[in-house]
């Protein structure tokens, strides 16, 4: 399995914020792309440094990138369900579009800002893993302008089996979801047959982290595991609840039954009582329904 998972955001961070990594970056992000926007170059606007990254820990560890055509994006791993986070979503694409603008630069000189954030949660009402926004007329559905796209690829919502991998991004989302679980010798032909999926496997195997970089991925990751576990058990529990109500419901429907049959007989009311453990009330409603 690898060494690092990619999962974290620090780790995401360094693989694909980092100058040497770029051919990767570069991958994913075309996995997202359709496919006549398609690009070959980025220039990263804040690649992870070591320094930075010592002097502040706490710092929100997405990536931006301009491409070779001026379209901006930030890119961001959040491990954390976080309420409102689609605000949170156009709040970063805001920040990035209107950020182009410098002292003496007119909007003309604007270009597209496409959000990509990866989320370790459910945060849509959609069944698709990834989910795309842009501007458009309600009516008409035509595109007021191309500059705004928000992307949400929700981790939790992906569960194909390998054979039914597609497309790239398939390929992506199941390595990100599940390279800690993969032998970097045995990568599954389907991720494999991507070069820059493959380089990424070995990057994460091959990662030094520093004695501080290793106590912040740590922690990090002790809080991933943390969550699944919490989640698994929430639904455990939830499952559990479900049975006992349905073993409940069916119980009683049962009872109510067993009355209709013994009122039918003209058995006693307080034998019923004792027979089937409903009270005196629900046994004159259900004797009243038999009437009418």
């Amino acid at each position: 399995m690898c060494r690092l998972n990619p999962r974290v955001d620090f780790a995401f961070k360094k693989l694909f914020g980092s100058e040497e990594n770029k051919d990767i970056l570069i991958s994913f992000i075309n996995s997202v792309l359709d496919e006549e926007e398609q690009i070959a170059e980025v220039i990263l606007k804040n690649p992870y440094n070591q320094q930075n990254f010592k002097d502040d820990k706490l710092s929100i560890l997405d990536i931006k990138a301009v491409d070779e055509k001026g379209n901006w994006y930030n890119i961001e791993m959040q491990i954390t369900d976080q309420e409102y986070y689609d605000k949170r979503a156009l709040y970063y694409w805001a920040r990035l579009y209107t950020g182009q603008l410098k002292s003496g630069v007119n909007y003309d000189k604007l270009e597209k800002a496409i959000v990509i954030n990866i989320l370790n949660f459910n945060c849509l009402e959609e069944e698709n893993y990834h989910n795309i926004y842009r501007l458009l007329n309600c009516e008409s559905k035509e595109e007021l302008i191309n500059h705004q796209e928000i992307h949400f690829i929700e981790l939790e919502k992906y569960d194909k089996d390998l054979s039914e991998i597609q497309t790239a991004l398939d390929r992506w989302t199941e390595f990100l979801k599940k390279a800690h679980q993969y032998d970097q010798e045995q990568l599954p032909a389907q991720l494999a047959e991507i070069k820059s999926i493959e380089k990424a496997s070995k990057v994460l195997n091959t990662m030094y982290l520093s004695e501080e970089e290793r106590e912040v991925y740590e922690a990090r990751l002790k809080w991933l595991r943390d969550e699944e576990m919490a989640l698994k058990k929430a639904e455990k529990k939830g499952m559990e609840r479900g049975l006992e109500k349905g073993l409940e419901k069916g119980k009683k429907e049962r009872n109510v039954e067993i009355a209709r049959r013994l009122l039918r007989l003209n058995i006693e009311v307080g034998k019923i009582i004792e027979a089937t453990e409903l009270d005196k009330d629900k046994i004159e409603e259900i004797k009243k329904e038999m009437e009418d």
